[in-house]
């Protein structure tokens, strides 16, 4: 990353206008104020135009914005869009990202690609029990997590041929702005229309009683940062879990968001929001993270349940949604 009075370095970030892609603008921007810093999303807007399925689209930009550094967010990100459409998610998930590495590799090959994986990977080898560490074996148990793996496993193999990359692995991580997709806004959504008088005092649920290990977007974020900032000295092609180390009963969200608002209303199961395989817990050790990146979670858990239910407050009066197009 340059530093003041250099010329700035271009930063490129796939995904900008998703929900995570706005937090890591933000995060970077405080990090280094002089990068320049280039978005893109599938929908344009904003940020720049990219369908990152389009190989000959990605060379193009990758060509001429010749990134400094990149960190790649676009993903289908959410379990329930990949299961729903798995061609789509194969096609984001895996070649999206090989096409952006490729083209990293053949036209910016200084370039710092740090690609964002996912805690999924693991799968299966959370039945172990333990809070798991980057050298847990990968055993994807859904859609979604097969095309990250394979995804994480192919960088991996070009890291040897050359490609600077560095994968990094979050756990389920929410906040301001996320989407319904996810448990935390779906919950929090859900009060926010009933204090609004706009829902019945019900609660739709999938399982309450997994536990996983959940993150605030925005402590994301500032080590996506700390991943641009230290690349040089990282081992390349080095995996690094984030994780709180902390596992959270779902049920139990929901009892702690309802306290915060005040509401009461019964959990319902909604089948369509059950996972077909699912794991009992899932945590993860974040050790690599704070010894290579200077990297542990700061935001409190209340502080990050607190400020996603206002923001669905904010946007139940808006009347707005909380989807955002992630790739």
């Amino acid at each position: 990353m340059s530093a003041a009075g250099d010329h700035p370095e271009p930063v490129l970030i796939t995904g900008a206008g998703g929900f995570v892609g706005r937090h890591a603008i933000t995060a970077l921007r405080a990090a280094s104020p002089h990068a320049e810093i280039i978005g893109t999303s599938s929908t344009g807007g904003e940020f720049r135009l990219l369908d990152v399925t389009d190989r000959a689209a990605v060379r193009a930009l990758v060509a001429e914005v010749r990134p400094a550094s990149c960190l790649h967010l676009a993903a289908v990100s959410a379990i329930g869009a990949a299961r729903a459409d798995p061609g789509l998610a194969w096609s984001v998930n895996l070649h999206g990202t090989l096409h952006l590495a490729e083209a990293i590799r053949d036209l910016a090959p200084a370039c710092r690609l740090v690609h964002v994986s996912s805690a999924e990977v693991y799968g299966g080898s959370f039945r172990a029990g333990r809070a798991l560490a980057e050298d847990a074996l990968p055993a994807p148990m859904n859609i979604y997590a097969a095309t990250k793996a394979a995804a994480d496993l192919a960088l991996g193999a070009m890291a040897a041929d050359g490609l600077r990359v560095v994968r990094l692995r979050p756990f389920n991580h929410t906040g301001p702005g996320q989407g319904t997709a996810f448990v935390v806004a779906a919950f929090a959504w859900q009060i926010a229309q009933i204090e609004a008088g706009r829902a019945e005092p019900r609660i739709a649920t999938g399982a309450l009683d997994p536990e996983r290990d959940f993150l605030d977007v925005r402590d994301i974020c500032a080590a996506y940062a700390a991943a641009l900032a230290r690349f040089d000295a990282l081992p390349n092609g080095a995996i690094i879990n984030l994780a709180s180390g902390t596992p959270r009963r779902i049920g139990a969200v929901l009892e702690e968001l309802l306290e915060l608002s005040g509401v009461k209303a019964a959990p319902v199961t909604d089948p369509a929001r059950l996972r077909p395989a699912d794991i009992p817990r899932a945590c993860g050790d974040a050790g690599r993270a704070a010894s290579l990146l200077g990297w542990k979670p700061s935001i409190p858990w209340s502080r990050t349940l607190s400020d996603v239910l206002q923001d669905c407050r904010a946007r139940v009066a808006a009347g707005e949604s909380l989807k955002f197009h992630t790739f």
